[in-house]
């Protein structure tokens, strides 16, 4: 079976953590032996790779090909227009793969399939692709994807036309399916498969230094992962430490919220990691926090709790099917600096064993997913040469 992976969220060599889960995935689907995969994953365009340009040159310096884990990525440039670019998005990403695509069938890869990651505006670009190559599509639902988009009339009405002209869709937790069915689409169409845990990169440390109690907290440094209400919870918190991994436009906010509160001596901003040092950082706090406004299925969550440590969470979409018995950690009350708070000392009153943490973990590695997608792909692709025949 050759598939063709479409989203232009995937991790590329100026960004390696950008979209990783979305990777992760396909390399342990890749990894049954069952698949042939390879990826378009647009970058937005940039006239300049000077370095005073910053995030800007960044995007620039992406390379329009590069081969991760031995799957060939394809980066076609797309244009990215202000104020009224969340509209037009879809038919930008379209015309940007739609040569890379052509190219890559003419070239010997004629793929069976599109599976597509995102909703909007990459679901919706893959529609249109798939209507174009005249191939069968599935699109992953996310996150922010169908809780946030589809409050705007337009791209509600164009996630709603990808949706029902998808041969499958897969969430990545019931509630997002929840979401989407929410939206009008027959719930035989929809497929909810979790993500899971690289086990063998996330595992507890061999030894712990004896330290303050410390939290970590790990995501881009925006809005919707709220890192403000752990930086708020110190104060209630006397002696915690806390340490932020992650790089965003909030950092400014952060740093002064933390001298404000007068707790700037207890966190230490990290920026951004790589997945090898996202381990030691798991490895050695005592919890986990994530006070996130929406989430669909936080990768962080499990991956800390791989490591041993416990988390506590906010109580959003599919976080409370990840964190699902007392081991896992606690759901806060509320999304307030308190809530946090009143978090950490719940679970301290009562800390899991780090062991039974990790036990948790293991129930949620990738095979059962990876088996989920085989068979949903299997039986489009059947389907489709049923009606070949008929």
């Amino acid at each position: 079976m050759k598939i063709l992976t479409f989203s232009t969220l995937f991790p590329n060599s100026e960004k390696p953590g950008h979209g990783i889960f979305v990777e992760t995935r396909l390399r342990h689907l890749v990894a049954s032996g069952q698949v042939e995969a390879r990826v378009v994953a647009p970058a937005p365009w940039f006239p300049s790779q000077n370095p005073r340009f910053g995030q800007y040159a960044r995007q620039a310096r992406v390379p329009r090909r590069e081969v991760r884990h031995g799957i060939q990525v394809e980066h076609p440039p797309y244009l990215v227009v202000p104020k009224i670019g969340m509209n037009v998005a879809p038919a930008l990403l379209f015309q940007s793969a739609k040569g890379t695509i052509a190219r890559m069938i003419d070239e010997g890869y004629d793929f069976d399939l599109i599976d597509a990651h995102y909703f909007y505006p990459d679901g919706v670009a893959a529609a249109m692709l798939a209507r174009y190559f005249n191939k069968p599509f599935v699109i992953t639902a996310r996150g922010s994807d169908i809780t946030l988009f589809p409050k705007f009339a337009l791209p509600r009405k164009m996630i709603h036309w990808a949706a029902s002209r998808a041969d499958g869709i897969i969430t990545v937790a019931n509630a997002l399916r929840d979401e989407v069915i929410g939206l009008g689409i027959d719930p035989a169409r929809v497929v909810a498969l979790r993500n899971g845990v690289d086990l063998q990169l996330f595992r507890p440390p061999e030894q712990r230094e004896e330290k303050p109690f410390t939290l970590v907290t790990v995501g881009h440094l925006v809005p919707v992962k709220a890192q403000e209400l752990s930086i708020g919870a110190l104060p209630l918190l006397p002696g915690v430490r806390l340490v932020i991994a992650g790089e965003g436009p909030n950092r400014g906010m952060l740093e002064n919220l933390a001298r404000e509160l007068k707790v700037e001596d207890r966190v230490t901003f990290l920026g951004a990691v790589s997945q090898q040092e996202l381990r030691v950082q798991y490895g050695a706090a005592d919890a986990m926090v994530l006070s996130s406004s929406r989430e669909g299925w936080a990768n962080v969550l499990l991956e800390s709790m791989a490591c041993g440590t416990p988390v506590v969470a906010s109580r959003v979409y599919g976080t409370p099917e990840v964190v699902a018995a007392p081991e896992a950690g606690v759901l806060m009350n509320e999304r307030t600096p308190e809530g946090v708070a009143e978090g950490v000392k719940r679970l301290r009153a009562n800390y899991p064993d780090r062991a039974a943490v990790r036990r948790y973990a293991e129930r949620f590695s990738w095979d059962d997913t990876t088996a989920g997608q085989l068979r949903l792909f299997r039986s489009i692709l059947k389907q489709g040469e049923s009606l070949a025949l008929a």
